[in-house]
């Protein structure tokens, strides 16, 4: 039987609704919990099993103890071999790193990890490319190519490499990035090496990529949305440079990596979190400013998280205003916008074709997929 080893980052995610930019230190990790948060990778990894669970007869699950592993397996209908221990409520990076190093001497096929940029790295550094892995999306950030584009697609991919359905592989980059820089708003991305990934070209993930734009384009579709802004209306404007030259015309200071909330032309909320978003829009009219990751295509998932699934539906899809220059819908790994906001049933009602404004008086139509 072929063997499958799972772990978990029991913290993944922890920081995106807190709007914290990420989930590493143990500072972040207190500021998240005092603020409600809770993290993305255990109902993320379930997801992911689920669609494994129609092979499980098929295979060998292996894992660590407890919300590392074992208790995702076994709420998804597996019965794990468990291995290693943990402390719980207490596992760091290093209980990564361990628990990778032991699925290796395990001799696992395939090493399934939910987590973000931090957790693939702590992945490298303990296998390297000494066997093949996938990632499950669930931290804030997320550039590296080593993830699935949503959960099911990674329970997806995993199958067909199980099933011998998929036997190449390709080298993923490992990408993180200083969280410290990137709550000040400076992005520095730095490539840690490569993991060995199923060539599953439909279910994973590109690297994130940050594209060339020419301001005229910039500023031509900047002025299409702010020529058509309605009075009374609070504008949630997401993260990304597309994005923030919205807030440039508006002569308005941005966070360029938060959400800024924005009513008759003024700012209304600077960096706003899921909670001040959910409060802010309760007896108003929304629209959502979003433009899709460059080189991946996500609109709702990537370092957006404060934009919830109870904002979006509030909001409602005929709201969401998606903004992208030509050059960078033409640099997408397909034609196809993705939706992983971590509610499947709003994904489900978010796909489909959506308006695109590229410039100035200018549309093209997308098509939205999960």
């Amino acid at each position: 039987m072929k063997k499958l080893g799972v772990i978990i980052n029991p913290i993944a995610g922890i920081g995106g609704r807190a709007g914290l930019k990420g989930s590493d230190g143990i500072e972040t990790l207190r500021k998240a919990r005092e603020m409600g948060s809770e993290p993305l990778a255990p109902t993320r990894a379930i997801q992911a099993l689920q669609v494994i669970h129609a092979i499980k007869d098929e295979i060998e699950t292996i894992t660590y103890p407890g919300e590392m592993g074992q208790s995702e397996l076994c709420d998804a209908g597996f019965q794990p071999t468990v291995i290693g221990l943990i402390r719980k409520g207490e596992t760091t990076s290093n209980d990564t790193i361990k628990a990778a190093q032991d699925m290796l001497q395990a001799g696992v096929d395939l090493l399934l990890f939910a987590g973000g940029d931090g957790t693939a790295r702590n992945i490298y550094s303990a296998v390297g490319n000494q066997l093949p892995v996938l990632g499950i999306p669930a931290g804030v950030k997320i550039h590296s190519s080593v993830y699935a584009i949503n959960p099911r697609s990674a329970g997806k991919a995993a199958v067909l490499f199980l099933q011998d359905r998929i036997s190449r592989l390709r080298e993923a980059e490992v990408m993180d990035i200083d969280e410290a820089a990137f709550r000040q708003g400076r992005v520095n991305a730095k490539l840690y090496g490569y993991l060995q990934v199923p060539q599953a070209e439909d279910y994973v993930q590109n690297v994130k990529s940050g594209g060339y734009c020419a301001a005229a384009d910039l500023n031509g579709l900047a002025a299409e949305i702010v020529d058509k802004m309605e009075p009374d209306t609070l504008y949630l404007i997401g993260p990304g440079t597309t994005t923030r030259s919205i807030m440039e015309l508006l002569s308005i200071p941005n966070t360029l990596l938060g959400i800024d909330a924005v009513m008759n032309r003024q700012l209304v909320a600077s960096d706003a979190n899921e909670r001040q978003l959910w409060d802010l829009i309760q007896d108003k009219k929304v629209k959502i400013v979003v433009t899709p990751i460059g080189g991946q295509g996500h609109l709702f998932g990537r370092g957006n998280q404060q934009l919830s699934p109870r904002i979006i539906r509030k909001a409602g899809k005929e709201n969401i205003l998606i903004v992208a220059t030509k050059e960078k819908l033409l640099f997408l790994p397909s034609c196809h916008l993705l939706t992983d906001t971590g509610d499947p049933d709003l994904d489900e009602h978010l796909t489909g074709f959506m308006k695109t404004v590229t410039g100035y008086g200018e549309q093209t139509i997308c098509r939205v997929v999960m």
